[in-house]
This record gives structure tokens, C-alpha cells and sequence, in this order.
């Protein structure tokens, strides 16, 4: 599966979750070594949009708040042959910190490629936003900036 999107500025909050030493010993178990402490926003539309919904669903996230023409349109994505990894929360001196669904996946841009992974959390305000993670410090890697287009492909 492809998914076309353009990098867009996120809270700038992924960071404090993205550094927890709980979330990165289960990233190193399937990317093979820690992610950067913070995701790359890539907002979708389109048929793009009714895909990365199709992904929801499978994690078992709701979409209540998408249009729904692209709600009709991920019912109709066949999503049974992409392999998950549960990322499972954790309770640390009384804050929760919740559990997400990750897809192995590859970004590109120009003619760079990277390995990486679509993060989807349990609890999150993104409807047509990917987060994705990767060792590598994305933007830095691309020379990237908010606007630009990128091609994930989920393995």
C-alpha cells in the first residue's frame, strides 16, 4: 500500500512520549534499533485519507469524525495482509502513558529512502495525519520542510 502526503508541523508534544525508555525497547524490537524521539506528521486526503482510515480501523481506532464519503471508501480497503506490532502502554508514577499500533513501512522523497513505521496511537486527535517514526531524524534526512510530499509504502 502506498500513501502520498505533505509534511505538516505537529504539537511538538511526540517527543516527551517518543522518549520513553517503555515505548523504546518495543520500537527497537521491530524497527531494530530505537526511533528518534519525535514522529514526522504527513497529512492525507483524498483516497490517501480512506487508506490511512482502513489502517485505523485495523488498530481499532474510531473515526467517528471523518468525512463520510472516505469513512465508505476505507470499508472498502482490504487491509488483512499488512502486518501490526501492538505497542503496549504503560502506567508511570500515576500518568498513563497509552498504548499505539505501528505498520513497517518505508518514506521517501526525492530519490532518498528510508525505513520507518506509521505509529498509530490509541488516543490521539489526528484523523488524516500519519505519524511516522524512524531511527533517523526524517527532516533532517530528507532536507525537508512543512509542504513538501512524501511516499510511504507500508512492508
Amino acid at each position: 500500500m502506498l500513501l502520498t502526503g505533505t509534511v505538516s508541523s505537529g504539537l511538538g508534544r511526540a517527543h516527551v512520549f517518543m522518549s520513553q525508555q517503555h515505548y523504546q525497547e518495543q520500537f527497537r524490537g521491530f524497527l531494530g534499533h530505537t526511533a528518534w524521539p519525535g514522529t514526522l506528521n504527513v497529512e492525507v486526503k483524498g483516497d490517501v485519507l480512506a487508506k490511512y482510515i482502513a489502517l485505523r480501523n485495523k488498530a481499532g481506532i474510531d473515526t467517528l469524525d471523518a468525512n463520510e464519503e472516505a469513512m465508505k471508501s476505507a470499508m472498502k480497503i482490504n487491509v488483512s495482509q499488512i502486518a501490526s506490532t501492538r505497542i503496549r502502554g504503560f502506567l508511570r508514577d500515576g500518568v498513563s502513558f497509552g498504548g499505539a499500533t505501528a505498520f513497517n513501512a518505508k518514506i521517501s522523497h526525492s530519490d532518498k529512502m528510508v525505513d520507518c513505521a506509521i505509529l498509530i496511537p490509541d488516543l490521539t486527535r489526528h484523523i488524516d495525519v500519519i505519524e511516522v517514526i524512524s531511527g533517523t531524524f526524517l527532516r533532517e534526512f530528507f532536507n525537508i520542510e512543512d509542504g513538501a510530499e512524501v511516499t510511504i509504502e507500508l512492508i
